[in-house]
Parts: structure tokens; sequence; C-alpha cells
């Protein structure tokens, strides 16, 4: 992969595109732009995480940061620290991705991740050239800021979030992608009443994500049919996000989790404005469900980001992604795959009702997704390609309300993306090569 700076900060090959000096110079950057007085620094379990933690932390030490050390734990571990010290943090991690990756995820204090505004402004004081050091010695970091692994308010912040209710037995089967959820993720379902069987929870630095965790669910799926479990939970390499896996062994992604969590929040009043916030990515089956369940759906660009932009701005509580990204703006300020967990349990032992009558809630559409190359100035064209827009527009007549089109452009690579979701698999397929030979036709010279 090739190493790129976003909402998240930077991820790259560890070692040979996300280096030590490269770590630290994002850290002299953070620290610049993001505040002086403390940061919080937390990684996953990756074998590169020490080596670019110390550099991250020293970048921060030099430019004039009190640096905090919080161990390996969870993305959201990090954001609740950052958001209960209202301190700037980073999380060393690359997420689902393997092991031979890195990153540097970065938030603004208050456990927000970072504006246009605010990650331009870090971009480019990332890209100026290193200042001298001359005499000047590098500020050792202060110690932890406690002893334990994880900082203990968090557990107690996930656990909070049930009211007091408990799963009463509830058989649950984890896997924690040997991941930043190892340490924790057991103990805290066993807290909250769930006979708790972990997988993949012993981290050796390079099996992360290893044929396991939310992008390879397989081995859950055969855990939960093989222990006669409840459901069962996979998250990723930093527990930011989960997916779901019925009784029956059969898979519930984002888009069902966040739609069950919408009905269940209707019933009991906590939905604010009837209104849930999902991205442009979420199946048109989802849309359909929601309104038949009265709930309005407001829409965002790709990004857990984005979504939270959303919910704070008009008082809404629950949003999140088709990955499994699921915020819930009253609890949390970033996605917490813990914590939507938790929630999704609660919800089968308060309601008595097995996850995949629950998930039942929507019926997932047939989507095709193709990513089309285009020439160089490909992208930037295709706002104004009129003859494509006009065959988007037929494409979408002939479908009708059963059916649903998406074109947008990556942000980093000579590629469209064409979504096309329809009543039937063969409608989608067949309209999405409609489509794409248009892309070709009009921006592929």
């Amino acid at each position: 992969m090739t190493l790129s700076f976003g909402t998240d900060g930077i991820r790259g090959v560890a070692r040979t595109e996300l280096t030590t000096e490269i770590a630290e110079q994002l850290g002299r950057a953070a620290a610049r732009v993001l505040g002086r007085r403390l940061f919080l620094v937390g990684r996953d379990t990756r074998e590169s995480g020490p080596e670019l933690q110390a550099a991250l932390m020293e970048g921060l030490a030099h430019a004039g940061a009190g640096v905090a050390d919080l161990g390996v734990v969870p993305t959201p571990a990090v954001a609740f620290c950052s958001a209960r010290r209202d301190a700037p943090a980073a999380m060393v991690s690359a997420s689902h991705n393997p092991y031979t990756d890195n990153g540097i995820k970065l938030f603004a204090a208050g456990g927000r991740k970072l504006s246009d505004a605010v990650e331009a402004r870090v971009e480019a004081e990332f890209e100026k050239p290193a200042e001298p050091r001359g005499g000047s010695a590098v500020r050792s970091p202060p110690e932890p800021l406690s002893p334990e692994p994880l900082p203990p308010e968090y557990g107690a912040h996930l656990l909070a979030s049930l009211g007091g209710r408990t799963f009463g037995g509830l058989r649950v089967v984890l896997d924690c992608a040997n991941g930043a959820a190892s340490a924790v993720a057991p103990d805290v379902f066993a807290a909250a009443g769930a006979d708790v069987v972990a997988i993949h929870d012993r981290p050796d630095g390079t099996n992360i994500n290893d044929r396991s965790g939310s992008t390879h669910p397989e081995s859950l799926q055969g855990a939960v049919l093989a222990r006669r479990a409840d459901l069962g939970l996979a998250f990723d390499g930093d527990a930011d996000r989960v997916l779901a896996v019925a009784a029956d062994g059969a898979l519930v992604d984002g888009d069902h989790l966040i739609a069950l969590l919408a009905v269940d929040r209707k019933s009991r009043g906590a939905l604010p404005g009837d209104t849930v916030v999902v991205t442009v990515m979420s199946n048109l089956g989802f849309r359909l469900a929601m309104a038949g369940r009265g709930i309005a759906v407001h829409e965002t660009s790709v990004g857990d980001r984005y979504v939270l932009e959303a919910l704070e701005a008009n008082g809404w509580a629950l949003g999140g992604e088709q990955s499994g990204h699921i915020i819930f703006r009253d609890v949390a300020t970033t996605g917490d795959g813990l914590l939507t967990g938790l929630a999704v349990c609660d919800a089968v032992a308060r309601t008595g009702r097995p996850l995949s009558e629950l998930a039942r809630v929507m019926t997932r559409l047939p989507q095709v997704l193709r990513n089309v190359p285009v020439a160089a100035d490909g992208r930037a064209r295709l706002d104004s390609a009129d003859g494509l827009w006009a065959e988007v527009r037929q494409v979408e007549a002939a479908l009708g309300d059963t059916g649903r089109v998406l074109l947008r452009p990556s942000g980093t690579e000579p590629v469209v993306r064409v979504m096309v979701e329809a009543a039937d698999a063969e409608r989608a397929r067949a309209a999405a090569e409609q489509l794409c030979a248009a892309v070709v036709r009009e921006l592929g010279r």
C-alpha cells in the first residue's frame, strides 16, 4: 500500500513507508497544531507499534508537549481518555490491515477526529522540513496515566451504558482479532453478565487480523455454531468496529446492526428526532426498512467522521457505516466496537428475541461494486461528464424505487467507483456493467 495522509493521520507499510522518522515528524507537527500541554498516546498489538509509538512520543516531546503513554488499548479508549482529559491524542494502529502495515490516528482535544481545516494544518506542518534540534534535549515522557494496561474508567464507562442491566448468562463468542480488544473485551462482557467464549485473543505482534476479526469472520461463525452460542462479535484490530454473528451462523453487518439498534432505540424513546445517520454506501434495503418504521435517514459522505459531524450538528444520537463503525453520540465521540457489541447483547437480552430475528428488520438488496480505471484526469472530469450522468439518470429511472446508483471518484487512485443496487442481482449486475462501460467511454481517454 502507499503511505497516505487522511482524516485519521497516516498509514503505510511499517518500517518502509511508515518509518520512525516519519512518526517523529508527525509528532512534532501534531504538537504544534493540536496543543503542547498534554498528549495521550496508545497503540494496538502490532510488532512495529512500540518503536513507532516511541518515535511519535519523541517528536511530541521535542515540540514541547507533555506525553502520557496509554499502552495497548482500543482506539475508542484513546478517544474516551482524550474526551475525559480534554487533551489531544494519537493511536498507533492500522485498524483492520495486516500486521505489516501500521498507522497513526489523531484526535483533537475532546476525543474527536480532526476537522478538514485542522487536518490541513497538521498536514502542512508535517510537510515542512524538519527543524534542526540544535543542542536541546528531548523531554522524557512522564509516567503512564495508570499502571493498568487499560485506564479502568473506560471499562466502567462501557458498563454504565447498560443502565445497570445485565445479560443473564447470554453466551457470547468474542473474536478479538488478536488485537487491542484481546485484554479488554472478555472482562467487560463477563462483567456485564455474559457467558464469554474468547477466540483470537492471544496477540503475538504478527497475528493481528490474521484470518480473524471483522474482515475474516468465518472462524467466528464456526465457533458460534460449535459452542451453541446466542451470538458472536467480531472486532477489528483496534476495536473501533464490530460485526455480529447470529446463533444460526449468519453474518450480521453494520447496516443490519444500525437498523436493529435504531428500531430498538425508537421503541424506548431514545432516538432523538427519530433519525439515524449513515453514509452513501449503506444499502438501499436499510433506507426502505427505516422508512417503513417511521425513522428518517440522513446521508453523509463516506467516513465515520462525517457521520459524527451530522449527529452533533443536529442533536441526533445514532449513526454509522456498513463496515461496523457505529457511533452513539450520547455516549461516545467515535465508533466503538465494544460499546456497539454491548448494545446488541443488551437488545437481545432485554427483548428475549434472538439476533437473527432482530436483524430481520431489514432485507439487504443485491449490491454490485466496481472500480473502473480512468485517465489521469478522469476523476477531475467526472462532475462535468454530461453524457455519463445522462446514462446514470436513465439507469435510475429503469430501476425505480427499488434501485439505486452511486458514482464517486477514489480519493487516492485514478479510479471511479460504481455502485448499483437493485431488487435482484442480475438487474444490478447488468446496470453496473452498462455504467462501467459509460465511465470508460467518457473518462477513460
